[in-house]
């Protein structure tokens, strides 16, 4: 048995390095440039016209019904409860302990090119979704592979829909779970199996519900838990103003920094730092992976691009304000000077780095908190994308209750379990997402630069 696991690992590895290695991260980050080229970079002259258009209509008051689907508001809580998570707190501390200072630039890096392609993701997946018998809106890249790149290639959008229903399990559920199961014990000293119940129960209660109920659930818990955190992060920036330039400076001195790691060759520092960081950005942001579609493309919107701006604020949120405060936090606190062993976990490296720049231990509460809530958020929006997967796959909707049942039982699992292989291997299946999203988002580059650019011809203030 041990030398089976040990085969599996050992295959996992191979398969990781390529799936988060050079050539994929150069061809998700490749093809944010690529698009932002050819649209007029959007996200940047056009960020301002974004913002009213998302954020700045919350406060419109509209009381339009939206039927069965999701609100654009909805669609867009329940994909960041998907990319909101675990990897904004421990990802990112495990980047700089990697990677050093210089991952945070090329994380910022990453999601400034992340912010159209996840705009691309967006406007494909209402421009290409369908519509069911009771009006229900079902999208993504599964949809948009299958009715935008024809019925020949069925294979590819099956292949996708194939590894994210796999992933939905492990990166968004048994990973997750666990970390949540860690805080309960260390906040509430709640054993690992009664949380992994109570889990399970909040969990099926949601999801059972439907895309309403957990679009629903999302459209306060999201907001509440980003507030928490950013809040947390200003006053914590706002007590350190002093150091901020110099950590900037560091920031930046150390992404394009050619001195040899560890004894490796001339040059290594740099090449570290960008995998570490564009690796963790696009793993915290999902630009590129395909998961984030399939939640918009639930909204009731009719309009593709008016949607895709949600993507722009999407990442905006995820990577440059909460990854962001996570970055500083550790930095300022000069936590990652040590090692990354003298922790119990990347979460525990955080929570030390917040508890010395907050009063008292509160630093560590609030690291502790935030992870049960995004890890919380992660479960809901991917139990979603999983559904929509399965239910693809299958065309079944009895099999995807049973789904959604066993993948509220996976909670105790998580919870109970080590799953440091569950972790790697639903790592890997994550980034392995990206392979068939990249080439239908590639071999529709023309459709995608046709509907931006008429869109913002006709809908500039």
């Amino acid at each position: 048995m041990e030398n089976l696991v040990a085969r599996i690992e050992e295959i996992n590895t191979i398969v990781n390095n390529f799936a988060w290695g050079p050539v994929m991260l150069i061809l998700l980050v490749g093809t944010g440039i690529y698009l932002t080229v050819r649209t007029g970079c959007v996200q940047l002259t056009k960020f301002g016209f974004s913002m009213r258009h998302t954020v700045g209509t919350l406060f419109s008051g509209s009381s339009r019904d939206h039927g069965e689907n999701l609100s654009p508001f909805q669609a867009v809580t329940t994909a960041l409860a998907g990319t909101v998570g675990t990897g904004n707190i421990a990802g990112v501390t495990g980047a700089i302990f990697t990677g050093g200072p210089g991952a945070v630039f090329w994380m910022w890096f990453s999601a400034f090119f992340g912010m159209f392609t996840k705009f691309a993701e967006i406007a494909l997946a209402i421009k290409y979704r369908e519509v069911d018998e009771n009006g229900v809106h079902h999208g993504g890249p599964m949809y948009y592979i299958k009715n935008g790149l024809g019925s020949g290639w069925g294979w590819l959008a099956a292949i996708f829909a194939f590894i994210g229903g796999l992933a939905s399990f492990g990166i968004g559920n048994i990973a997750q779970s666990n970390e949540i199961a860690g805080a309960m014990l260390d906040i509430f000293h709640i054993g690992p199996v009664w949380t992994g119940i109570l889990l399970a129960f909040i969990v099926a209660i949601v999801i059972l519900g439907g895309v309403k109920r957990i679009g629903t659930v999302t459209s306060y818990l999201v907001p509440f838990m980003s507030i928490f955190y950013v809040l947390a992060g200003i006053f914590m920036i706002i007590t350190h103003i002093p150091q901020i330039p110099g950590v900037l400076w560091l920031i930046v001195k150390e992404a394009f920094s050619f001195r040899a790691v560890g004894g490796g060759v001339f040059g290594y520092a740099i090449m570290l730092a960008m995998r570490q960081g564009c690796a963790r950005g696009v793993f915290s942001n999902e630009a590129g992976l395909g998961s984030a579609p399939i939640a918009h493309a639930a909204s009731s919107t009719d309009e593709p691009c008016e949607q895709a701006m949600w993507g722009i604020f999407e990442v905006f949120v995820d990577t440059i304000v909460i990854c962001s405060i996570t970055s500083l936090a550790v930095l300022l606190s000069g936590v990652y000077t040590g090692s990354l062993a003298d922790y119990t976990s990347k979460g525990a490296a955080a929570a030390a780095a917040f508890n010395s720049m907050l009063p008292g231990s509160i630093g560590g509460f609030i690291i502790e908190v935030s992870l049960i809530f995004f890890a919380l958020s992660t479960i809901l929006g991917w139990s979603y994308y999983g559904a929509s997967c399965w239910e693809y796959l299958t065309h079944n909707k009895t099999f995807v209750m049973v789904y959604k049942v066993i993948f509220s039982f996976v909670c105790i699992i998580g919870a109970v379990g080590s799953g440091q292989l569950v972790w790697d291997i639903s790592d890997t299946l994550n980034g392995l997402m990206a392979i068939p999203n990249l080439i239908a988002l590639l071999l529709l580059s023309g459709v995608i630069i046709s509907m931006t650019k008429e869109y913002f011809e006709n809908n500039i203030d």
